[in-house]
This record gives structure tokens, C-alpha cells and sequence, in this order.
């Protein structure tokens, strides 16, 4: 089994301390909620795109692209292919509207055009489709700390935990943006050396060709047209539909600067999945008994000299964190702001609502516990799927009609496409867990009753949509 030498343990205690004095920084700016949970609006486009990246460019697009080519080849892709598309439409579509709203959470701007009562209902979807790509960042860090320090799942899901807390804990959106942006220079390099390396000692192009035939190694659809399709298309919907990517366009100083900062992210978040694929692609082909999940930090502690190896490792194990804490900020922020300020403490002052946000943080990382550590031979990529997914049957049509048609859709309408395309998407994933992607029967929910209800049902006067947005 393999172990960290003395190289490797320097290479990663110097790049833990380089990151953890960004973190110092960061915390240091937050001052009031609204530091904690759009920077203060203060964020520029590399701070915007940082948290963006911070929060996608995780185990899942790294450990799990890996860990997804080593069983199925190219499609791997989807996850970060996807992400860039997303952010492409995030910036080009919706970031002028979302930035211009001067709001924090998605579900109050839903509540603008639908009434209160989807708040909640947006917020509980919404956070467990977070939760379920938490968990994934949960897998990953599991594979990475057990493959370093050769310790039990439990102890490295725990050392996880404690890993987001400081991350998170006083940075908020600040550090994850800002560690954001550091994390991603080291994390490109390192993706690049070690997806350069696994294509030099495969024999390039005609290695791969070789050992590989087309399909299902090098298709984007290698699994099935329903299943990476789904996987792609889940993106798309997941990210636009989150609230921690919309969190990040909310923090921009402008809606020019939002803009920038998710264009930048289209473009640098593809690149980062191809080195995985190349890794997971030699991996098959020369150590094929390798635990799937384990591909990417073995290869870098087999074939990287051992100070480089600790500085990637250490890089993919913020890249992991950072992920996992800039989901928990989003369940965190829409939980208090949609639910406890709405529902238990309406008069709560800003630094209660600051404490809320911190103790529930805790309190989610507390219940990955659970499922990270009941589902440890499960795909990662597997769970990142189903989240966003999950997520956009939740939140895109009723999002896109009040962006877009508010004059013409129905309150009641928009509340029941909120609660009954998700309701579809959890049904489908039970009932046919092998048919059709679950994603395509909870979209068609939601639209359909968007579209129909708001022809049926009464809609909001000008007025009443004027009181309830201000």
C-alpha cells in the first residue's frame, strides 16, 4: 500500500499554509451577514469567478471525472463540460436580471412573482438537491484522505468536517471566492501535469488508440445516450438553477462584474476534466485492479516526484473542501433567510442571523456523516448528477417565468411546479431506477405545470408583484 514519504508530507504542509493565509485574509473582511453571504457586494470578477470554481471545480470534477473514466472512458467529460456551458448562459442570460434584483437567495426572487409561499418550498428542494452533491465532495474526500494516510473512512470523513468548518466557517462567501481563485492557479497546474504525464506514458494518441477502442472509451455518450445526455443536461439546469453559483453573481460590485466573473468560469472550467480522463484512461490501462474511487490520488503519489505529489494532493484536498463548504454556505443562506428569518425570527438581528448561518453549516456537515459513510463504493459523479438535477427540476421553469414572463404566470402555478417537479424527479429515481433519467419526467412536471396552471389559474396583478418584489 502506498504511503506519503517526507516530500510529500512538505509539499503539502507548505501549500496547506500558503491557502490557510488566504483564508486569515478573507475572514478578516467579513463584518456583517451580507459579508458573510454576498461579500458585501464588494467582489470583483476574479472573486466572483473564484467562487463560482470554488464551489464546481471539486472532488467531483476531479477524483470524480477520474474515478467515472477509469470505468467508462471520455464521457466523463459531462460534469465539467456541462458546468462551462452553464456558466456561459449563467453570465450571457441571467446575470444582469439576478445582480440588477439587489436580493440573496433565489427563492426571494421567486417570491417576488409567486408569493411567499414558495420560499420555503424552493429552499427545502433546492437544499436537498445541495445536500446530495455534498455528500459526493464527502466520497471524495474519503478517497483522498484514506489513499494519503491510509486511515478509516469515518476518521477521514471526520477530518473532512473539520476541514470545511475552518474553511468556511469565518470566510463565508469571501473565502470561498478568494481561496477560490488561489486554488484554481494550483489546481490547472495540476491538472495539467498530471493529465501531460498519464498521455506521455500511454503512448499519446496511437497508445491510446491501441488499448482503447472508440466506443465506449472515447464517446461522450460511452454509457448510454439516456444516461450522459441526462448527465450534461443536469448541469445545465443544476447551475442555473443553484443557489450558490447565484449567490456569487449577487456579490459583484456591478452586473458588468458578474457577468465577466461567470464568463471567466465557462471558460477554465472544461479543461480541468480532460486531465482526469487521461489519468482514469491510463489507470485502466495499466493498473486495472486500482479501487475505481482511488485513481487520481494514486497516480499522483505513484508517478509524481514526492514534493510536487504533496503540493497536487494538497491542492486536490482544498479543491475538495472548498467545493464541499461553498455548498453548505448556499443550504445555509437560503435555510436562514427563506426559512428561520421568515418563519421562527423575523426581527432577528444581523448577528444572529451570521450565528444561524455558521450553526447550520456545522449541522450539515454533522449529517453527511451519515451517508458518506453508508455509501462508500457508490460513483460520485453519480450523486453530483442526481443533485443538480434535482435542483433544476425544483427551480428553473419558475425561475425563468419570473425572470422572463411575470406578467403571465400564475402564484399557485409556480408553487406547485416548485414542489411537484422535484416531487416527479424522486418518484422516477425510485420507481425506475434503470429507465428513463429522472431528470426528463421532473422537468416535464414542472413546465407543464408552470405553463398550464398559469393558463388555468389567476395570476398576480401589476401591483400585487410591485408590493410583494420591494
Amino acid at each position: 500500500m502506498l504511503s506519503l514519504s517526507t516530500g510529500h508530507i512538505i509539499g503539502i504542509v507548505a501549500t496547506l499554509i500558503a491557502i490557510t493565509l488566504v483564508g486569515i485574509y478573507a475572514g478578516r473582511k467579513v463584518k456583517t451577514a451580507a459579508d458573510f453571504s454576498v461579500g458585501g457586494r464588494k467582489a470583483n470578477a476574479a472573486v466572483v469567478a473564484g467562487t463560482i470554481m470554488g464551489t464546481l471545480v471539486g472532488g467531483a470534477s476531479t477524483i470524480g471525472t477520474a474515478q467515472l473514466a477509469f470505468q467508462f472512458g471520455a464521457c466523463a467529460w459531462w460534469f465539467t463540460l456541462g458546468a462551462g456551458i452553464a456558466c456561459a448562459m449563467l453570465g450571457l442570460g441571467l446575470s444582469k436580471r439576478l445582480h440588477d434584483s439587489r436580493l440573496e437567495t433565489v427563492p426571494q426572487y421567486l417570491v417576488a412573482t409567486y408569493g411567499s409561499n414558495i420560499g420555503p418550498v424552493s429552499s427545502i428542494f433546492s437544499s436537498i438537491g445541495i445536500f446530495l452533491s455534498i455528500v459526493s465532495q464527502g466520497l471524495a474526500s474519503v478517497a483522498l484522505l484514506t489513499s494519503m494516510f491510509n486511515i478509516e473512512p469515518l476518521t477521514a470523513t471526520i477530518i473532512g468536517i473539520l476541514l470545511v468548518l475552518g474553511y468556511v466557517f469565518y470566510g463565508g462567501v469571501w473565502g470561498t471566492g478568494l481561496v477560490g481563485v488561489a486554488k484554481l492557479g494550483l489546481l490547472y497546474v495540476a491538472t495539467i501535469v498530471c493529465g501531460v504525464i498519464a498521455y506521455d506514458m500511454v503512448g499519446g494518441y496511437t497508445g491510446l488508440a491501441e488499448k482503447f477502442t472508440y466506443f465506449p472509451w472515447f464517446s461522450l455518450f460511452g454509457r448510454s445516450f439516456n444516461l450522459d445526455a441526462a448527465a450534461g443536461f443536469s448541469l445545465l439546469v443544476g447551475v442555473l438553477s443553484t443557489q450558490t453559483y447565484i449567490q456569487a453573481i449577487y456579490s459583484g460590485k456591478d452586473a458588468q462584474t458578474s457577468r465577466r466573473g461567470a464568463m471567466i468560469s465557462a471558460f477554465l472550467i472544461p479543461p480541468i476534466g480532460i486531465g482526469g480522463i487521461l489519468v482514469g484512461l491510463y489507470m485502466r490501462a495499466y493498473f486495472p485492479a486500482t479501487p475505481s474511487i482511488e485513481v487520481l490520488p494514486v497516480f499522483i503519489m505513484k508517478f509524481l516526484p514526492p514534493w510536487a505529489g504533496g503540493v497536487v494532493l494538497a491542492t486536490l484536498l482544498v479543491a475538495v473542501i472548498g467545493t464541499w463548504a461553498g455548498l453548505a454556505l448556499g443550504v445555509s443562506t437560503m435555510v436562514t433567510k427563506d426559512i428561520y428569518k421568515r418563519f421562527f425570527r423575523k426581527l432577528a438581528g444581523d448577528r444572529e442571523i451570521l450565528f444561524v448561518q455558521r450553526l447550520l453549516i456545522f449541522l450539515v456537515c454533522v449529517l453527511c456523516v451519515f451517508f458518506v459513510t453508508g455509501n462508500l463504493k457508490s460513483l460520485i459523479l453519480g450523486w453530483s448528477f442526481l443533485s443538480m438535477g434535482l435542483r433544476g427540476c425544483t427551480i428553473l421553469f419558475p425561475l425563468l417565468g419570473a425572470m422572463f414572463f411575470p406578467r403571465f404566470v400564475s402564484p399557485m402555478a409556480g408553487i406547485l411546479a416548485a414542489f411537484l417537479g422535484p416531487l416527479a424527479n424522486l418518484a422516477w429515481h425510485v420507481l425506475y431506477p434503470t429507465g428513463l433519467d429522472p431528470l426528463y419526467p421532473g422537468l416535464i412536471v414542472s413546465f407543464l405545470t408552470l405553463v398550464l396552471g398559469s393558463m388555468i389559474l389567476p395570476r398576480r396583478s401589476k401591483q400585487t408583484a410591485i408590493e410583494a418584489a420591494s
